[in-house]
């Protein structure tokens, strides 16, 4: 059944919309995304009645990030059991509709494990089906408390490298609230630093083709008051020149075994760009989003998107003469190729740290990193 739009309420003060959230009205359970390609013009909830409608969701970038994609992947194994859908086809179709995340694919296999293991120890549809929810919604929970705890271990890290706090923290797409059942993952850090008074600015990339920096983490800090600027992301480097950048901090979509950071494309040119100028480059990421079954750079695969999202400029809100809206205005001959993968992979090298709800992951090396999840394992047994 195809998804549809509810409008969001509007009390005439700042929405606090959750970027997912599960819904049960008397028509049966859905689960309700806040539609991130309509921010920060519009703030429009996506109601999804089922598996495909989140999968088209996902690839259309409505629901992004890898610690929401989790979350969404295993709300959708559960809104296919609680709705009677074949579950595993729910589950494949999920898993594959972002490559690169690997969060996505943990979050589907939490919920379609729990239905599983639910229908081996006897339990009927119902029972399968509430254990997958129970499930989605423990990862939910969890995340939440991940994305406080990487919070606080990021902004030790930042007094650790910066004594004497007034941070300039330099981010790039969007890490926040919108990506997270919490406040995020580097950008928690961000705001973390910024409650305790000690961030003097946050420098926001533009985040180029689709303009996740500009559209949702301005629109995340201008909601939290943060004191922050906007740059096109080929400015970054005039901003290191000039001694403006204290630190870089980025989220994550994979991190392979050995410590490749595959995040937003962009990433690694701040990397080195940092490293020239002797700048900390901090990834923050939950432990879900390392993936020891990736052993290197050269093995994460990179989504490459369709070309008219860079040779078009898209305003899906707003009517523009000559495009109709959710259409594109072209900045590009017709017929122009274009080069548009969605991630590139900083190598560890180039990290300086990678911070965790477990703790802080400096050197950052194969060793280092198997050692911190085997932790986590520990934890969670």
């Amino acid at each position: 059944m195809a998804d549809h739009y509810a409008q969001s309420r509007d009390d005439g003060g700042p929405m606090e919309i959750p970027a997912i959230r599960w819904d049960e009205p008397p028509e049966g359970p859905v689960l309700v995304l806040l539609d991130q390609t309509r921010l920060p013009a519009a703030e429009v909830e996506l109601v999804c009645t089922d598996a495909p409608a989140l999968v088209e969701a996902i690839r259309m970038l409505a629901v992004r990030g890898a610690p929401l994609l989790g979350i969404a992947g295993a709300y959708g194994v559960a809104l296919a059991a609680v709705r009677g859908f074949d579950v595993d086809e729910a589950a494949q179709a999920l898993a594959g509709a972002r490559p690169t995340a690997v969060n996505l694919s943990v979050g589907v296999r939490r919920a379609q494990t729990a239905y599983q293991a639910a229908l081996s120890r006897g339990g009927d549809q119902k029972q399968a089906a509430g254990a997958a929810l129970a499930a989605a919604r423990a990862l939910h929970r969890e995340d939440a408390e991940a994305s406080a705890r990487m919070a606080h271990h990021g902004l030790a890290l930042l007094d650790e490298l910066l004594p004497g706090g007034s941070h300039q923290v330099l981010t790039h797409c969007n890490s926040g609230a919108l990506v997270s059942g919490g406040e995020g993952t580097a950008f928690a850090v961000a705001l973390a630093a910024h409650r305790a008074g000690r961030l003097r600015r946050l420098w926001v990339d533009e985040t180029r083709p689709l303009l996740q920096g500009a559209r949702l983490t301005a629109y995340e800090a201008a909601r939290k008051g943060m004191a922050y600027t906007l740059l096109t992301d080929n400015a970054a480097g005039s901003l290191f020149a000039a001694g403006e950048v204290d630190a870089v901090l980025i989220g994550a979509d994979r991190i392979a075994a050995d410590g490749s950071v595959a995040n937003k494309v962009g990433s690694y040119p701040l990397a080195v760009l940092a490293r020239y100028h002797h700048v900390p480059f901090i990834v923050v990421a939950p432990v879900t989003t390392v993936d020891p079954g990736t052993p290197d750079g050269a093995s994460i695969e990179v989504e490459q998107r369709a070309g008219h999202e860079v040779t078009e400029i898209t305003a899906p809100q707003v009517p523009v003469a000559g495009a109709e809206a959710g259409g594109g205005i072209p900045v590009a001959p017709l017929g122009t190729q274009a080069y548009n993968p969605a991630f590139d992979v900083t190598p560890p090298e180039l990290v300086t740290a990678i911070v965790t709800e477990e703790g802080v992951v400096s050197p950052v090396t194969a060793e280092a990193l198997a050692e911190l999840c085997d932790r986590s394992r520990q934890v969670t047994i």
